[in-house]
């Protein structure tokens, strides 16, 4: 599965599934969205999160289940055996790791062959050196059907961009499908610039890259620059971000995936899926597919929700907006008058199918950093001339 098949799906209601494994990480980056470190142990119940992918069918099931955390690779053996659940329903998975595995101290250049499979490893850093990887973490690397590594300034400190490249040709070489994913502070970043330009050298265009800006929420809270303003409220603005449920690190399960609603509790109700220790995937699915709150966020979003029906747009962010709905019961009342029912499912649908119709590119245009867009597919053209000069 390549990166712009997954990241294409995203509009769609419950086509997707975010896992947090663990808040737990070596590393200490610098903008880490979830302040996560190695002595955090939040995490959901194991037995639960195996309980509740196992309750997947055929029938019944995500189309895409992706691994995250903290660092999931932090339990390799719970991350094996959860992609092999999803996977025997027919679920396809991805992992997104930070890479602290990766880290090996300096390695030689130059292509080589990687000795378990005899396949090429081209490019710079395709040395042996440093590409060994710890045989459990490997396997539950195998067992996805896609590998997302994190890199940008921040991890640099933490993981050398080489050691990263190094294991990413390892990776490549067990036939598993490869992505970046890359921050910076936008379009006009020169970092930036200068990554995506040694990506492109070292891997020839095969490895994509999801390219966002660093957004004030945990440790970047205090530094990173305000988001982008907020939306006219005479205007709809949907929010994809509510259409895949994530399993958070105490076990609930949210409809929204922003940092800063993942975290905070109690959970606003129309937020609220449930609980893996309580619930089966078909019930949380059910419940994000049928309520008119969250149809409505997916169609018009919060800010046009509250002006159009309900007390007026609240103070503050476009996501604290969505927060506050909770308790304006005049929105709730025009969510279940406009987009309860079959109109209200039409409308949902209507609103995926609009926002996927410029596929993987147009969804990164919209919520990622929209310069790089064209990053986001495997084996596509390198940014035009023009726009590699906009960006440098």
């Amino acid at each position: 599965m390549e990166l712009a098949e997954l990241v294409a799906r995203r509009p769609f209601p419950a086509a997707g599934l975010l896992i947090g494994l663990t808040r737990r990480c070596p590393l200490r980056c610098a903008h880490c969205s979830t302040g996560s470190d190695l002595f955090t142990r939040q995490e959901p119940d194991g037995g639960q999160l195996e309980r509740f992918v196992g309750s997947f069918t055929e029938e019944n099931r995500p189309d895409v289940v992706m691994l995250t955390g903290g660092e999931p690779l932090l339990l390799p053996a719970l991350a094996e055996r959860l992609s092999t659940l999803a996977r025997r329903a027919g679920s396809r998975t991805a992992l997104l790791s930070g890479m602290f595995f990766a880290r090996s101290g300096s390695g030689r250049s130059g292509s080589a062959r990687d000795g378990s499979t005899g396949r090429r490893l081209s490019g710079r850093y395709g040395g042996r050196r440093g590409a060994a990887i710890p045989p459990a973490i490997l396997r539950a690397i195998r067992s996805v059907d896609h590998f997302s590594a994190s890199l940008d300034v921040h991890h640099e400190r933490e993981v050398p961009r080489a050691d990263v490249f190094r294991a990413l040709h390892r990776i490549r070489a067990e036939g598993v499908a490869v992505s970046l994913h890359l921050t910076g502070t936008g379009a006009a970043d020169p970092y930036l610039a200068g990554l995506t330009r040694a990506v492109e050298e070292e891997f020839g265009g095969q490895v994509p890259c999801l390219v966002n800006e660093v957004r004030a929420f945990g440790r970047a809270a205090s530094w990173a620059r305000p988001a982008r303003s907020g939306p006219d409220p005479a205007a709809a603005s949907p929010c994809s971000m509510a259409a895949w449920p994530v399993v958070a690190f105490d076990g609930r399960v949210l409809a929204c995936c922003n940092q800063d609603t993942v975290d905070r509790r109690p959970v606003p109700a129309h937020l609220d899926l449930g609980h893996i220790g309580a619930d089966d995937w078909a019930t949380v699915r059910r419940r994000a597919l049928e309520s008119p709150v969250l149809r409505m966020l997916r169609t018009v979003g919060p800010t046009h929700l509250a002006a159009r029906y309900g007390s007026g747009p609240p103070a503050g962010s476009y996501c604290d907006g969505c927060r506050a709905l909770g308790g304006d019961e005049a929105a709730m009342a025009g969510a279940q008058a406009v987009a309860g029912g079959a109109a209200g499912a039409l409308l949902d649908l209507t609103a995926a199918v609009r926002g996927s119709r410029e596929g993987a590119q147009g969804v990164v245009r919209r919520h990622g950093c929209a310069a790089y867009a064209p990053l986001v597919v495997a084996g596509g053209p390198a940014l035009p001339e023009s726009e590699a000069e906009e960006v440098r």
